[in-house]
């Protein structure tokens, strides 16, 4: 039954198919068995090269024949190997027995029992799951990302000379320049970006219990770890852990997991900023004709985006915190509980894309209020205090820092006239004082830091 938005369980294929449907080429169950199949095709290849006695006479002619197996496979091809899973109750063992199918109807019976040769359900597993995860990070995750980030980026340099009060702990504190407040999130993704590159897509690939038992008793002259290496890295593309058990030991995948959860986590920091922003009025949103901010208020343009952003990084966390820290744990050789949890792989990244999305098109919608802007500095002169009692250090002036304070700290209202009015009681220089007053919110601003 094909599933349709309105009954689909999880929003991922409903409210949100179309902003995920494009992860089901990785991480749909016909997208697994897909990668099952081409693993088992390039392994049975790699074979060949090998120059095995029992393959020395496939021509490599055929190559393209058994790869268009995995090149061309399609739903169909999928039902059917589940089909077969019904009866094996093995779905790995069913991938096996549709490939000898398929090896048969195009004249190749000769070499059935090379399918899956000395293997175990994990040497496909552990290579078919990092080589989709790895393919889907490539083609969507990185794409989506990268193009918040450029977004970003572009905001950052509309903004970069626009004035704004800042706030620490709520309250407020040294202005700074809009623009600047949003290249902080570019550089704090990009060094994420960074990292999430260097680390790489492990694969186990050693037999039953990682020590090529099998492939060794058949074939014991033949440099089993060496073909190993060069199926995996060189052939798939990934990286090789060298010392297993029967399963990968997904110390590397929980990185790429935590490293997600990094990037997450700076969105999430970006929603909420945003948001307060548009609170603080610093930013109107753009209004939809038609679109309805509140069922009761109808002045109401409420910061939705930002807010389901913030709703699917959560959602995703909290899986990639389970990922991350299950599945490096297993008991003695292996249990099933990576093989659980490793079909959920896909859902998290959903949720990130969603709340990828979510952001960016909250921040399309964002309409600078540079009168709200002004108003706030203009309404918060004792944020130059930390101006002026610097320049009086400089100059040697006795204990600024308290004479500023005695300033500032008196829940009062402080006003360019009564900053001005202080510094005219300051015993300094006549020239002194007019660089005081040259100070303001607007122009205490530093360094410009935006290129």
């Amino acid at each position: 039954m094909n599933i349709l938005a309105l009954n689909a369980i999880s929003p991922i294929d409903g409210r949100y198919r179309k902003s995920t449907q494009e992860l089901a080429a990785y991480f749909s169950e016909a997208a697994l068995i897909k990668y099952r199949v081409l693993v088992e095709v390039e392994y049975f290849i790699a074979l060949c090269d090998l120059k095995l006695p029992g393959l020395a006479d496939f021509d490599a002619k055929n190559y393209q024949a058994i790869r268009n197996l995995a090149i061309h496979f399609n739903e169909n091809d999928a039902q059917k190997i589940k089909d077969i899973e019904a009866v094996t109750n093995h779905d790995v063992k069913a991938v096996e027995y549709f490939l000898k199918e398929a090896f048969t109807a195009l004249g190749f019976e000769k070499y059935l029992e090379y399918i899956h040769f000395g293997l175990t359900s994990q040497d496909i597993n552990n290579t078919a799951i990092p080589l989709s995860f790895q393919q889907a990070v490539h083609d969507v995750y990185f794409p989506h990302i990268e193009n918040l980030i450029a977004q970003l980026q572009v905001l950052a340099t509309n903004w970069k000379d626009i004035s704004m009060l800042a706030h620490t702990h709520g309250q407020p504190a040294s202005p700074t320049r809009l623009g600047k407040e949003l290249e902080v999130f570019v550089e704090r993704l990009n060094v994420q970006l960074v990292q999430f590159k260097q680390i790489p897509y492990s694969a186990k690939f050693g037999g039953a219990t990682g020590n090529f038992n099998a492939h060794h008793v058949a074939y014991p002259s033949t440099n089993w770890v060496a073909f190993g290496n060069h199926f995996v890295n060189e052939v798939l593309g990934l990286e090789r852990s060298q010392t297993t058990t029967q399963i990968e030991h997904y110390d590397q995948l929980a990185a790429l997991f935590d490293c997600m959860k990094r990037i997450n986590n700076i969105i999430l920091d970006l929603d909420r900023d945003m948001w307060t922003y548009i609170s603080m009025d610093y930013f109107k949103q753009k209004i939809k004709a038609g679109e309805i901010g509140s069922s009761a208020m109808p002045h109401k343009v409420n910061p939705i985006d930002f807010e389901n952003s913030e709703g699917n990084v959560g959602l995703a966390n909290a899986l990639y915190e389970h990922l991350a820290a299950k599945l490096p744990v297993s008991r003695l050789q292996r249990d099933l509980t990576d093989s659980t949890v490793l079909r959920v792989v896909g859902v998290p990244i959903a949720h990130s894309i969603i709340a990828f999305g979510a952001t960016l098109k909250g921040l399309d919608k964002l309409l600078l209020n540079e009168n709200q802007l002004a108003q706030d500095l203009e309404a918060n002169w004792a944020v130059v205090a930390e101006a002026i009692q610097t320049v009086l250090r400089r100059e040697g002036f006795e204990k600024p820092y308290e004479a500023l304070k005695g300033l500032t700290r008196k829940n009062e209202s402080v006003t360019k006239e009564s900053v001005h009015a202080f510094i005219e009681e300051l015993p300094i220089s006549t020239e002194l004082k007019a660089e005081l007053k040259r100070i303001s919110p607007e122009n205490y601003l530093g360094i410009q830091m935006v290129n």
